[in-house]
């Protein structure tokens, strides 16, 4: 995938967790889990390999880490308007879009 780098200094590790992964789309606008479960979220991150919009590690059920150890899906981001960051579970990098 495009369009992500990791966000750190010159000869910091790369990603491999970014190659091939689709251009999804946000599924939802909420917590698809919290709704079917009723309970609340805080902040929302999407699955960059499915689209899935799970709950932030902040949140009570913590379903966007949850939705990664179901799936194997490595790679989230920020689902939050106006912010502009990924994530990397397996390798634990933080990613910032590349303008």
């Amino acid at each position: 995938m495009t369009g992500w780098r990791v966000r750190a200094e010159v000869g910091s590790p790369e990603c491999a967790h970014l190659e091939g992964l689709p251009d999804t789309v946000a599924a939802a606008r909420e917590c698809e889990d919290c709704v079917r479960e009723g309970t609340k979220w805080v902040h929302l991150r999407r699955c960059l390999g499915c689209g899935h919009v799970g709950c932030c590690d902040n949140s009570p059920r913590r379903h966007a880490t949850g939705h990664w150890q179901a799936t194997g899906h490595p790679v989230i981001a920020s689902a939050e308007p106006g912010e502009r960051w990924a994530w990397c579970y397996p390798d634990q990098l933080m990613l910032v879009h590349a303008e």
